[in-house]
């Protein structure tokens, strides 16, 4: 272990006192000093061929693990790279610390022409994230580590950024980390919490929708609905809060209009855990006759749907104060989700296609603890979402919100880590794939057994169809794909391609236990 502790010590032991054995990031010229100290830390530094993909690969460690992910990138083009994810992180309110170099401390902002030097990077990042900080000393670079692992508890968890100039990573360092305080959550009022309770208690139409500030609160959230006969509903982040398989869920089906009118209908319509945004409603919008809503977030309250009843807590202590303060009424309620979930899954029929029956044949190899990474592809919001159903949260990775393409690869890669021994899938389409294709090499570096199936249309199927909806004439559209299983093989990956639902299950299966990762190229041309 070296004995000489300097500004990369600083951070580099601080993450190591939270926690953080796993990070993601590309070493460069200007972060040397922080690689330098990880091997005497314990800290497993992952290297993936891109720095977006780094920021996925971390966004995806957080959501399954529910441990904050670490990207760790060079001055300039590195960070600039991973913006893209940083504000995915965001959208999606996920802990991602991002760490940077910089440059040297009096040189910022003089356009000098140094090597990597941008205008302002940490402002540019502070628009992205939760707070972007430049740090001055070693001291507050260990100061800032701590600070943003603070932030991460006890409210909506989101990104944030800390740069470290060049010259402050080689500052000679004699401090100790200091561990953050956890942030007590909030807690809901009394009253509130009676009023609502009484609300839930004499409704005959009453419905639950859950968002991703519910996934740690399923055991709550299930007896609740389970108390008051509330089918549950959830947005995309929130999937699988209440296993898909109960008789009261009707999946993740907030975007559909047999939803929505139901939840208009609903005599005392609970939310909790989302901002019920456009990314979730697809121009809809959720109502209800009496709202309750819950979230950790006062912003959250009322936005996008007013609330008659507002709880500001966390999710599980507030679906404990509920079930306490509960009366006594009659259960009931699995008839009424039965019809409303197969409403639903009629209306997701119509624009699903074959992808209700490709996910439903890896839904049928995956184990029921697998994970699924999805990407902003047909194949992922016209099928996964509604149809590869769900035991549990935190096993599904698709970003709604910022909508990304390139983040289904990448973060198959963090799930995969960030729940070891896992069974670990990705399905995406080829537009997807082609953006982040690189990353297929980092999963086979790390050894990871994961089948990456990709459903090939040709190009941006969405997008052609968009055009064609507005007369538009196919441009841009229809690209060229490589032969995917032949460049899985150059790559060090297997590769093996089908045209067949039938095979597919079995191929994913194989994948499962092939040394490395498979890639599954799918023509449906």
């Amino acid at each position: 272990m070296t004995d000489y502790r300097n500004g990369g010590a600083a951070v580099v032991e601080t993450l190591a006192a939270h926690g953080v054995d796993t990070l993601f990031g590309i070493p460069g010229t200007h972060n040397l000093e922080l690689y330098r100290h990880f091997d005497d830390h314990g800290v497993r530094a992952i290297t993936p061929r891109h720095e977006q993909g780094a920021g996925y690969a971390a966004e995806a460690y957080a959501r399954v693990s529910g441990r904050p992910g670490v990207v760790v990138t060079t001055s300039g083009p590195g960070l600039t790279n991973a913006m893209t994810a940083a504000a995915t992180a965001y959208a999606e309110s996920q802990p991602v610390l991002l760490l940077s170099s910089g440059m040297p401390t009096g040189t910022e902002g003089r356009d000098l022409g140094q090597l990597h030097e941008a205008k302002n990077v940490s402002g540019a990042m502070d628009q992205l994230v939760s707070w972007s900080l430049r740090v001055r000393t070693a001291d507050e670079a260990a100061s800032a580590v701590t600070e943003a692992f603070s932030g991460f508890t006890g409210r909506r968890p989101r990104p944030v950024h800390i740069e470290i100039p060049v010259d402050v990573l080689e500052q000679a360092w004699g401090g100790e980390p200091r561990i953050a305080a956890a942030v007590a959550p909030p807690i809901p009022e009394r009253d509130a919490v009676r009023r609502a309770a009484e609300l839930l208690g004499s409704a005959e139409l009453p419905l639950i929708i859950a968002g991703g500030g519910a996934v740690d609160a399923q055991a709550g959230l299930t007896a609740l609905a389970e108390a008051v006969g509330a089918p549950v509903a959830t947005t995309v982040n929130g999937k699988g809060t209440v296993d898909e398989a109960h008789p009261l869920s009707v999946g993740a089906s907030v975007r559909l209009r047999a939803l929505q009118k139901a939840a208009a209908d609903s005599d005392a319509l609970l939310v909790i855990g989302t901002e019920l945004g456009d990314s979730d409603l697809w121009e809809g919008q959720i109502r209800g006759r009496k709202v309750i809503r819950c979230d950790i977030d006062p912003a959250q309250l009322n936005k996008n749907c007013p609330a008659d009843h507002a709880l500001l807590g966390d999710a599980a202590t507030t679906l404990s104060a509920l079930l306490e303060a509960l009366p006594a009424k009659p259960a009931g309620g699995e008839q009424r989700a039965a019809i409303l979930r197969t409403a639903c899954r009629d209306e997701a029929a119509v624009d699903a296609g074959p992808y209700a029956e490709i996910n439903a044949a890896v839904r049928a190899a995956l184990p029921a603890d697998g994970v699924l990474a999805g990407d902003s592809s047909q194949v992922t919001y016209f099928g996964s979402v509604h149809y590869f159903d769900l035991p549990a949260p935190r096993r599904f990775c698709y970003c709604p919100g910022f909508a990304t393409l390139g983040y289904g690869l990448p973060a198959g890669l963090g799930a995969a880590v960030g729940q070891p021994g896992a069974p670990v899938a990705v399905l995406l389409g080829d537009g997807a794939l082609m953006f982040s294709v690189q990353e297929l090499t980092t999963l086979v570096e790390q050894g990871l057994s994961v089948p990456i199936v990709v459903v090939d249309s040709g190009g941006y199927r969405e997008i052609q169809d968009q055009e064609a909806a507005r007369g538009i004439p196919p441009i841009g559209v229809k690209l060229h794909t490589p032969d995917l299983a032949a460049l899985a093989v150059a790559m060090g990956a297997n590769g093996v391609r089908t045209t067949s639902t039938a095979d597919l299950s079995e191929l994913v299966g194989s994948a499962l236990a092939a040394d490395g990762p498979t890639l599954i190229h799918f023509d449906i041309r």
